[in-house]
């Protein structure tokens, strides 16, 4: 297997890629995460919307931290009418506008659908707002209903979401 001179050089390609076309000078290219919707069809005995959503408040906190750490995104805060931004109340159009409107360069929307007991899916969208196009779109499936289980997919999502390039 022959070495390549400079294998890291794509990677700092892509991140140069990634860093650059801020909504502000200087700074990291801004995002905007709209709160991800849940649903639950997994037909459980127990109710566990309590649980459920503070796990999905956990989730995205969590989601907000890891994408701003290391300083290759900046989370920005859409403001919408009726607050708070989501997707139940607007279309991803308005979400994008309100978005750029606070300065973001990418749209990132999703929900989470609690299919069984063990098995849930999350999807997830980034809208690249000066384009209007989507650059980034997954379905992820994670295994288990426990903090354990959202805390994995979570940083792995927040990991995929990193390597969207930016336009």
């Amino acid at each position: 297997m022959a070495l390549r001179p400079f294998p890291f050089l794509p990677a700092l390609a892509f991140l140069a890629t990634l860093m650059g076309g801020g909504a502000r000078a200087g700074e990291p290219p801004g995002v905007a995460i709209i709160d991800f919707t849940y649903s639950d069809s997994s037909g459980e005995p127990r109710d566990q919307t309590a649980e459920h959503q503070a796990r999905l408040k956990a989730f995205m906190a969590a989601l907000a931290t890891d994408l701003a750490a290391g300083g290759r995104l900046r989370v920005v805060t859409p403001h919408c009418d009726p607050a708070p931004c989501n997707l139940t109340a607007g279309a991803v159009p308005e979400l994008a506008e309100a978005a750029k409107q606070a300065g973001a360069d990418l749209l990132m929307v999703g929900g989470i659908h609690k299919m069984s007991t063990l098995v849930q899916m999350a999807k997830v969208e980034v809208v690249a707002v000066k384009a209007g196009r989507v650059v980034f779109q997954k379905l992820y499936t994670f295994r288990g209903d426990n903090d354990e289980a959202w805390r994995r997919a979570e940083s792995f999502i927040a990991g995929q979401i990193l390597t969207v390039p930016q336009d």
